[in-house]
């Protein structure tokens, strides 16, 4: 649109600069909105594997007191070490810190509970609160 007075004449480069003017119009007016989509979350699939059914002759001996560090991040949850069972003995696992896969999920350590045939191990996962 382009107002004229009665005195001066249409310069013949006003058609360019009107469409110029409608296309830098119509570009900030795109680059605004663009700002205003949503994306939706991304949805993210947890899978918890159930091992083999682990069974010892023998009760675990008791936890190794660990030493645990700094969390590398405020969402970082300590993972207790355990006695894990294989080859005909105990061997230690150490803790380690680890991210929950989903916001508000804690970890569920690991177990022994006695059993018929011996000790049975309930391994450690993450489970909603």
């Amino acid at each position: 649109m382009l107002f004229l007075s009665r005195d001066r004449k249409p310069s013949p480069r006003a058609p360019v600069r009107a469409t110029a003017l409608r296309w830098g119009l119509g570009l900030a007016a795109a680059a605004a909105l663009s700002g205003c989509v949503v994306a939706p979350p991304a949805r993210q699939v947890v899978v918890e594997q159930q091992g083999p059914v682990v069974v010892a002759p023998m009760a675990p001996p008791a936890p190794y007191v660990e030493t645990v560090t700094v969390a590398p991040s405020p969402v970082h949850v300590w993972v207790g070490g355990f006695w894990e069972w294989g080859g005909g003995r105990y061997a230690w696992r150490p803790g380690h810190w680890a991210a929950p896969p989903r916001a508000g999920w804690a970890w569920v350590p690991h177990h022994w509970e006695p059993g018929p045939g011996g000790w049975r191990m309930r391994p450690g996962h993450w489970a909603p609160r």
